[in-house]
């Protein structure tokens, strides 16, 4: 045998076996600072449960704005490390040009750009979403923040920080099994269920929700306390009418046996309703008998309501034109908008939230975590009840002199091992389901009872999100359904909100006063060396060979 012959059998032979070891050893490689194509733990989790194919349609395929783009590779390559970790992931990117009005009906609806391009403006209109389709059910992922931004460069850096989240949420709710438990409390004068549906009819497609009575505490408390404990979370939204002591104890026992509880609270009696219907009302304090539950978990909520120069609009009638009546938007300082915590997952990437008639909440030293989630602009004043609040008030100009109470606290989460308010205390009834204190468990306390409260247009329950006259935006829903998320997730699943990436973005208009200069270096000035290479090859050539 020749040795050119021995040497072709060797590299044949080295190519199998390499061939063998890439198809048994396969890995892929994270050389990103920030490990943005790394999968979380969490992440892994979730997709290594889908047991058969799952199809993803996203439809970011088309002519849309450059700086689009990039969210349409980053999209691709976090699938490609999706199906790479399980082969059941399918994926395709449509164009959604054809069949726009049955995305809408499926709910997704467009987003308008404004683009800048060589120094000019113009608008586009792209459908940043993705279907996900496993087995019998469908689930639509949102690939833009819906977060006030600055810029769509940021609006960009969120939705490309937002995408492990939103699609393992997505795949983890449309993969789910075993669905926990929600109660919404009722009995002592909470919101109707129309004016909670907004919000309500999110949380039933991830987790089994129910209504829950106290009226039956009065005659078979333990039964209602051995029910309750059955629930995962108790919403406890606005309620209005006082709190007997066995209804208050059944409460403390639920969360010291390991209930999550989210309490949406008005310590004073005000609404804007009431104020439409004669322009002026009376504001006092609402007497719940739910004070030293609270303090015992750490917080207070005083009877004092909180004016914010940072605040909602709301419409009111500034004349006639015909028989026409015509309104005008204008501030209303007992709605605060709040931002959230930019370092919590619950908060991060939200757009703001509206409150109505707020009041402030202080925080006790014990053993519980406190973590701040709404807090107040510095611009604001405490106003004492009881208190006359006139309609008119609006069209007084503010003096910035009169509020400067600073930044006040309206929703807070606590986290750590509950005491019972009724330790060393007389009970209102014998339960052998009786704990002093809780073990590890958490609950988000927020000083207004109408955050959930959606409106009602031509009867029927409006878009939490979206206020019905000035058209406004508010992140009311979002910040809800992340805490709810929060307090039942187990898995870590909902930090991955607190996800946050370093994207380099082209800075457009140095780019375009600069084309010229940039144009030249990768076009002409490579021509250029090409050129001198040539002439200085031919003469060397000439002169060694002459």
């Amino acid at each position: 045998m020749s040795k050119k012959l021995k040497h072709i059998i060797f590299l044949c032979f080295g190519l199998i076996v390499l061939n063998f070891l890439n198809q048994s050893f396969y890995t892929r490689f994270d050389l990103t600072k920030d490990k943005r194509y790394t999968l979380s733990e969490v992440t892994k989790s979730i997709i290594n449960k889908v047991d058969k194919n799952i199809y993803i349609n996203i439809y970011l395929e088309g002519d849309f704005p450059s700086e689009f783009k990039r969210l349409q590779v980053e999209t691709l390559q976090y699938l490609e490390e999706l199906k790479a970790e399980n082969n059941n992931i399918n994926f395709r990117f449509i164009n959604p040009d054809n069949q726009r009005e049955k995305l809408i009906k499926k709910g997704m609806m467009p987003s308008q750009l404004t683009v800048e391009e060589d120094g000019k403006l113009s608008e586009a209109i792209i459908f940043p979403w993705a279907e996900i389709n496993y087995k019998t059910r469908t689930e639509i992922v949102s690939l833009l923040p819906t977060a006030i931004v600055t810029s769509q460069e940021e609006q960009l850096q969120k939705a490309i920080e937002n995408l492990e989240y939103s699609f393992s949420n997505a795949i983890h709710k449309i993969n789910q099994k075993n669905r926990k438990r929600v109660a919404v409390i009722t009995g002592n004068g909470q919101l109707q269920d129309i004016h909670l549906y907004s919000f309500l009819s999110e949380v039933a497609k991830k987790y089994r929700l129910a209504k829950f009575t106290l009226d039956s505490v009065a005659k078979n408390p333990k039964k209602v306390l051995q029910d309750l404990t059955s629930f995962d979370l108790a919403i406890i939204a606005k309620p209005t009418q006082k709190f007997t002591s066995e209804e208050k104890f059944t409460l403390d026992q639920y969360i010291t046996n390991g209930g999550k509880s989210l309490w949406m609270i008005d310590q004073v009696q005000a609404d804007l309703d009431s104020l439409y219907g004669g322009g002026k009302m009376l504001a006092y304090p609402r007497d719940l008998n739910l004070t030293d539950l609270l303090f015992t978990y750490g917080v207070r909520i005083n009877s004092k309501l909180i004016k914010d120069l940072y605040a909602a609009k709301i419409p009111l009638a500034t004349g006639n034109v015909g028989n026409q009546t015509q309104f005008q938007n204008l501030d209303w300082f007992y709605n605060p908008l709040v931002g959230g915590n930019p370092n919590h997952a619950i908060t991060k990437n939200i757009s703001p939230v509206r409150l109505q008639f707020a009041n402030q909440i202080d925080t006790l030293k014990n053993n519980i975590k406190k973590t701040p989630l709404l807090v107040s602009s510095v611009l604001t004043q405490q106003v004492g009840v009881p208190r006359f609040i006139e309609l008119q008030s609006v069209a007084k100009e503010p003096k910035e002199e009169d509020y400067k109470s600073g930044n006040q606290l309206f929703a807070v989460l606590l986290e750590g091992e509950f005491n019972s308010a009724f330790k060393n205390r007389i009970k209102p009834y014998n339960t052998s389901l009786f704990k002093e204190k809780s073990n590890q468990n958490k609950m988000v306390v927020i000083s207004d009872g109408d955050i959930a409260k959606n409106q009602i247009l031509k009867g029927k329950p409006h878009d939490l999100s979206i206020d019905k006259w000035t058209k406004q935006q508010f992140g009311n829903k979002d910040f809800l359904l992340n805490t709810v998320d929060y307090l039942l997730d187990d898995s870590g699943l909902i930090n991955l909100r607190n996800k946050t990436l370093q994207i380099n973005i082209l800075d457009k208009q140095k780019a375009f006063k600069e084309r010229t200069f940039w144009q030249f270096i990768n076009v002409i000035l490579p021509l250029i060396l090409l050129f001198i290479f040539g002439i200085v090859f031919n003469y060397l050539r000439k002169k060694k060979y002459r």
